[in-house]
């Protein structure tokens, strides 16, 4: 049995009077790829922002139930977010470098925890640039803006920069639908690298990714979580009806 990265346990996601998300139970392994699909406003979003607090910012947004890391609640009050989100890095949609440099861009959130040794800061942008293979595309100008950069370089970029602080899980939401078919086929490869390492949970709207770059899938419909299993099965021989309907494009 895989080691168990998080878990949640009836977690309920309101905007004021409206229920975004309906007691969800999923768990989730370490060094696994676990996709989630399904239509637009299905929840998807919403339940993954849920699992680093990123709800808490948002006006009217209330949370339900357990979510589980390292033998503990973090809906608990006592909670410290800004540690957690150490723990638990995000990768939006669009690329959003900071208006810095590269080298910058990656040595930012270790300066901010503290680190101020100029050797280390070295070892630290090489090291994530090299995870998610940046470094031998940007070594020569690492003190150049990051936004010269492609847009699949600067998606790399926030990827890398998310590695910095060492977290044990990454969210992606739909990280590569901003991107070209050549940038999308360096993010799988970079997905496939880091869950040597990482689990990594991907919201995503495209079939083909998911059955490409993950090893479980969750299928959401109007804020439930229908079907969770391996992703081989949800793809082949789905157990609910409107799962094989969505997969097969009878809607969605």
């Amino acid at each position: 049995m895989s080691e168990m990265a998080m878990y949640t346990k009836d977690l309920s996601v309101y905007y004021g009077e409206k229920q975004a998300i309906k007691k969800v139970s999923m768990d989730f392994a370490a060094r696994e790829v676990i996709a989630l699909i399904g239509p637009s406003g299905c929840g998807k979003s919403t339940f993954l922002r849920s699992l680093n607090r990123m709800n808490d910012v948002i006006a009217g947004a209330r949370v339900e139930g357990e979510i589980w890391i390292n033998g503990r609640n973090i809906n608990a009050p006592d909670t410290d977010v800004v540690r957690l989100r150490q723990n638990i890095g995000m990768v939006w949609q669009k690329p959003n470098p900071f208006h810095k440099s590269i080298y910058e861009n990656i040595a930012f959130g270790p300066r901010y925890h503290g680190i101020r040794d100029k050797r280390k800061l070295d070892e630290i942008v090489e090291s994530c640039l090299r995870k998610t293979a940046l470094w031998d595309e940007v070594k020569d100008r690492l003190k150049g803006s990051a936004l010269a950069l492609s847009g699949g370089q600067q998606q790399r970029l926030c990827i890398a920069r998310s590695l910095t602080v060492q977290p044990s899980i990454l969210l992606m939401d739909e990280p590569a639908s901003a991107l070209d078919p050549v940038s999308t086929a360096k993010i799988e490869e970079l997905i496939a690298e880091l869950k040597k390492e990482y689990c990594i949970v991907i919201v995503t709207h495209n079939m083909y990714q998911a059955a490409r770059v993950s090893d479980k899938t969750g299928f959401f419909l109007m804020g439930d979580l229908v079907e969770y299993d391996d992703t081989q099965k949800i793809f082949t021989n789905p157990s609910q009806r409107s799962t094989d309907d969505y997969i097969s494009g009878r809607f969605g």
